[in-house]
């Protein structure tokens, strides 16, 4: 049985999390948690989550004892303060969290020397087989097409463009050979000249609830090839996120990738 720790358990991802672990098989919540000031500081964790009590309180701090696997889908400040719990207790985790700085990203890579992590933009399976469909559409077409990012999310998302668009332009600008900081275009306005073919465009939308959508658009001169993900529910992201959990808890240190958790390399 593998035991997960799940920071912001009140939140949004964190209650979905809570759900997910009570509906799969081989795994159980082992800590949850909150920040001081929350609310649902003593209150049980699935009450929380409006299912049937699972007899863990939401506290402040995890007992390392009690749990193999972090799941972090909070914020990267405290993701980094998870992270470096993790390593000092020798734990697994799974980081779902986006908006990391070069240097964040970079203390991810160190400590993954020393314990397991799974590290992804975006845990669905629909978006991690999509990152396998634009290598081959990218390979493919070559630079004969013109390439385009739209990604729409909710209001309430703090960082754009998302890490998932940006995961998927680095997919796109690897099968090109080319370096995505060197090509990638943010935003358009006034007089911008013609496209250059070899930039990869990014549309941001941020409005009402909408939960995840991402389309890659490979433009030609008479056809265009659109890749396209959309999710209704944050129960993908959880799904994806509890499977890498126990995927993880049978690796030796390492920094893996839902590539690496579906079997897709």
């Amino acid at each position: 049985m593998v035991k997960i720790a799940i920071p912001g358990a009140a939140g949004r991802m964190g209650q979905e999390l809570v759900r997910t672990c009570q509906a799969t098989s081989g795994v159980e919540i082992g800590a949850a948690t909150e920040h001081p000031d929350s609310k649902a500081i003593g209150r049980d964790c699935g009450e929380i989550a409006a299912i049937d009590a699972v007899g863990v309180s939401i506290g402040t701090s995890s007992d390392p004892q009690c749990f193999d696997v972090l799941i972090d889908f909070t914020r990267p400040q405290p993701a980094m303060n998870h992270l470096d719990f993790c390593l000092q207790h020798n734990r697994a985790m799974v980081i779902g969290t986006t908006g990391f700085s070069s240097e964040e990203k970079e203390r991810i890579t160190a400590a993954a020397r020393q314990i397991p992590i799974v590290f992804a933009p975006n845990m669905s399976v629909g978006v991690n087989l999509c990152f396998k469909l634009l290598a081959t559409a990218a390979a493919v077409l070559g630079d004969s097409a013109d390439i385009e990012i739209i990604e729409a999310h909710h209001r309430h998302k703090v960082d754009a463009p998302s890490g998932t668009a940006l995961g998927m332009g680095e997919v796109v600008a690897n099968s090109l050979g080319r370096n995505l900081h060197e090509c990638a275009i943010y935003g358009r306005e006034g007089h911008t000249g013609e496209r250059d073919r070899a930039t990869i465009g990014f549309s941001t939308i941020r409005a009402g609830d909408i939960v995840g959508e991402h389309t890659v658009m490979f433009a030609s001169e008479g056809e265009r090839v659109e890749i396209t993900h959309k999710a209704s529910s944050r129960a993908t992201f959880a799904n994806g996120a509890v499977r890498a959990a126990k995927w993880l808890a049978e690796q030796g240190p390492g920094l893996y990738s839902m590539q690496d958790v579906l079997g897709l390399d």
